[in-house]
């Protein structure tokens, strides 16, 4: 095999061109997991000279019979998504030193998730915390599995019993 090393004459604007930062996905929910996966996203990006995003899904209800009732679901669902990213937000800004990009999406978790890393291209790693329970790792990461092949960054899981201590260790 013979590897070439040297540049084109051509490429000499490409070579002086700094990397874009890393965007560290993670997506938010009221998992205990999630903690985990922020604290690595935020140490990652504060050594790399990074960012962290954040993803929150509002899922559809299951029942809306009415349309008025099955709205103010909605809108409560939105509201409460807010509130929590704007507690998410300022760890990861405190931890991180940097605001994080927010993502508010309406759908089903794993396509919305999936469609957010086709369509926005700074997006460089997803960083997912799997869950501890004997049923296995959660649902978003059986389903990300399933999809690794496919997808165009690579994926961190960060264990969820890993301690505070092991996480600053490894990141």
């Amino acid at each position: 095999m013979i590897i070439d090393d040297k540049p084109d004459e051509g490429s000499r604007d490409e070579i002086a061109r700094p990397e874009p930062p890393r965007t560290f996905l993670c997506v938010v929910d009221d998992s205990d997991e999630v903690r985990q996966a922020l604290r690595f996203a935020c140490r990652r990006a504060h050594h790399t000279g990074g960012r962290v995003a954040l993803l929150y899904v509002i899922e559809p209800a299951e029942f809306q019979h009415w349309m008025a009732v099955g709205q103010l679901m909605a809108d409560e669902r939105r509201e409460e998504a807010e509130e929590m990213l704007q507690v998410v937000a300022s760890v990861v800004k405190q931890r991180s030193g940097r605001t994080p990009v927010i993502y508010i999406r309406e759908g089903k978790l794993t396509d919305e998730l999936m469609k957010l890393i086709r369509e926005e291209p700074d997006i460089s790693v997803l960083v997912l915390g799997a869950d501890t329970a004997q049923e296995g790792p959660g649902r978003l990461i059986s389903h990300v599995v399933k999809s690794i092949g496919k997808l165009p960054i690579p994926v961190t899981i960060v264990p969820g019993g890993l301690s505070d201590e092991q996480i600053d260790g490894i990141s």
